[in-house]
């Protein structure tokens, strides 16, 4: 990575946090002039989900062969067989753009890419108000089975324990209160 380097902007949290739509609602803020790192990933699309727009899926084998290449910034098998990572091109496209990046990512991905550029990255954990919170929206998504979203709940317990690594931890009990908290945050941020 040779051009000039740009701000990153980890948004991390288990899933059902909200973390997802606090980011869309950042991206829709123009003066921040942020772009999203679309993330890899081996897993099978979701819902409504595009290639190239939500992630870039591959397989479990390309996925491995990117990593013996070392085309990641960081990546995580976040369950068997099922791999996410930030490729390193995503960035260097944004930062060439003449923008800032902004991640939706697995907790302990967002704390590889703090550890790897601690200068320039804002790591934002939101954090639900409980953990039944969290396993009601989940439910309410209405896009994983029973097993998975159990196995969401167990996951999200493991990565609660990680909050305390990021720069921020944003209580996510109010939505709107929490986007208007995230703006701040990652507009002064940027200013710096």
């Amino acid at each position: 990575m040779n051009q000039k380097q740009g701000k990153l902007i980890v948004f991390s949290a288990p899933s059902g946090s909200g973390k997802t739509t606090i980011v869309r609602y950042l991206l829709e803020e123009k003066e921040l002039n942020l772009d999203f790192s679309i993330s890899a990933t081996s897993r099978e699309k979701r819902g409504k989900e595009t290639q190239g727009k939500d992630y870039h899926f591959i397989s479990a084998d390309e996925f491995k062969n990117h990593i013996k290449n070392n085309d990641f910034v960081e990546w995580e098998e976040v369950y068997h067989n099922n791999f996410y990572g930030t490729l390193r091109s995503e960035i260097e496209r944004i930062w060439n753009d003449g923008k800032d990046v902004i991640f939706d990512i697995d907790v302990v991905g967002g704390l590889r890419i703090k550890r790897k550029f601690p200068n320039q990255t804002l790591a934002v954990f939101v954090q639900p108000p409980s953990i039944e919170e969290m396993e009601k929206r989940l439910r309410n998504r209405k896009t994983d089975t029973e097993e998975k979203i159990i196995e969401r709940v167990r996951k999200a317990e493991r990565e609660l324990q990680y909050a305390s690594e990021f720069d921020i931890i944003l209580v996510n009990d109010d939505l709107n209160e929490a986007k208007r908290k995230a703006l701040d945050l990652v507009g002064n941020f940027i200013r710096k």
